[in-house]
């Protein structure tokens, strides 16, 4: 069969890659659809690029974060503990969400292009990350299977606030029914002149392919293909010096390529210099792994810190007693993979702080919102991680489960029988 995979961003692809190589080596065609800065992390893989003439996701985003966090984030301090959401506050989030991040995130132009691929190549299954709405849109419109491979907790696409607005929806008068996600992507079938028109398997997929432990998944009433989660970190070398035993208990520190300081709502320098300034108290070796335009914002460093560019995370982490990051899901789940207890930075992006406070209930890691970062509060969420054993019993026990789920190649029997039951084979071409 022909397996068309849509993302939008270069780390999304590569959650994707493992379970693209295992539908390759099961002898199905496979081609990764993705903007034009994004061809390269593709073909390192080796899996086949189709450039989609369209400009990067994340252009005009800035501005959004920026005011997302600035709202939420008030909303979320002045809201009383126990208030429960009313009709109005989930007809304004959905009225906010999809005009200001997922039509942008999914424009008129990405969509038009990927249908325009997905009639010519006529997929038989569209593999589609959680974001990229695009790709259920043009599968619906050639008639094509398509999934969602999950990465991270249902808020991260709004589905858990979403399932909380049509429960509210179904009290009103019909009249009253307003949806604007409905809206949207149902003018987008029509304006594309697909036989088929929205309904939630739009946003969930006809069925999830999810690389998250059970206790960790949500219910949302389709079926969920478990595949283990592969890290992938692209095209990388082992260094010498990782190849030696720490000394002492080693925590590395990763921002990611997100963090740099551009979005303006907090002091990028003083984060760092309060982050490193706090783990120098600690009897610990750290690696910083930062981009160069995080390295700009560094301190004079101490001599316990090693600075690197780009260090292999799923060979870094092994040898590390915590690891603090951004709560980029890549490196959560390879933490996670290999039972290392986590500090997550959140409130960089506006979603991202109440995403750490999902994480915190598994019971590995403590989430330390930016808004509230301080060097002494830094200094002892980290002491906590490395000296309470709970979090090092709580990774252990999520890595003993991630290594009972299924490989990908073992999952591929799964969505070979699934993508035969929902594909129609015809469509508006």
């Amino acid at each position: 069969m022909r397996v068309l995979f849509a993302s939008l961003e270069g780390s999304h692809f590569q959650l994707l890659a493992p379970l693209a190589w295992a539908l390759r080596t099961a002898g199905h065609e496979v081609r990764a659809a993705c903007v034009p800065d994004v061809v390269e992390t593709v073909t390192r893989t080796g899996i086949t690029a189709v450039p989609l003439d369209c400009p990067p996701w994340y252009e005009g985003l800035g501005p959004f974060h920026q005011e997302a966090i600035a709202h939420f984030g008030t909303a979320d301090q002045q809201r009383e503990p126990d208030r429960q959401d009313t009709w109005a506050d989930q007809l304004g989030y959905e009225s906010v969400i999809v005009p200001a991040l997922n039509s942008r995130l999914n424009s008129d132009q990405l969509i038009d292009e990927l249908v325009a691929f997905a009639r010519h190549w006529r997929p038989d299954l569209v593999i589609w990350e959680t974001l990229c709405l695009a790709g259920p849109v043009a599968a619906l419109t050639v008639g094509a299977a398509h999934a969602r491979v999950v990465s991270g907790p249902e808020l991260a696409m709004q589905l858990g606030t979403r399932r909380e607005f049509l429960r509210l929806a179904a009290e009103q008068p019909p009249e009253h029914r307003e949806d604007p996600t409905a809206e949207w992507l149902d003018w987008t079938l029509e304006r594309l002149g697909a036989s088929a028109r929205f309904d939630e398997s739009v946003l969930t997929g006809q069925w999830t392919v999810d690389t998250r432990p059970a206790g960790l998944r949500e219910d949302l009433g389709v079926p969920t293909v478990p595949a283990r989660y592969v890290p992938y970190n692209g095209r990388s070398v082992v260094p010498r010096w990782l190849r030696e035993p720490p000394a002492r208990p080693r925590v590395c520190l990763t921002l990611g390529v997100s963090i740099d300081g551009g979005y303006g709502l907090w002091d990028l320098d003083a984060v760092l210099a309060g982050m490193l300034d706090a783990l120098a108290d600690l009897d610990v070796e750290v690696v910083a792994a930062l981009s160069e335009r995080q390295r700009a914002h560094l301190p004079r460093l101490p001599g316990t810190v090693r600075v690197v560019d780009h260090v292999p995370m799923h060979d870094l982490l092994p040898t590390c007693a915590a690891v603090v990051h951004h709560a980029g899901y890549q490196t959560k789940a390879t933490a996670e993979f290999h039972g290392v207890p986590q500090v997550l930075l959140t409130g960089w992006e506006w979603v991202t702080e109440a995403m750490g406070e999902e994480y915190e209930k598994q019971g590995n890691l403590l989430a330390l919102p930016l808004r509230s970062f301080t060097r002494d509060r830094f200094r002892e969420t980290v002491a906590r991680v490395l000296d309470e054993p709970s979090f090092a019993e709580h990774a252990r026990r999520l890595r003993r489960e991630i290594q009972e789920l299924p490989t990908p190649n073992e999952a591929v029997t799964v969505i070979e029988r699934l993508t035969a039951r929902h594909r129609k084979g015809e469509g508006a071409a």
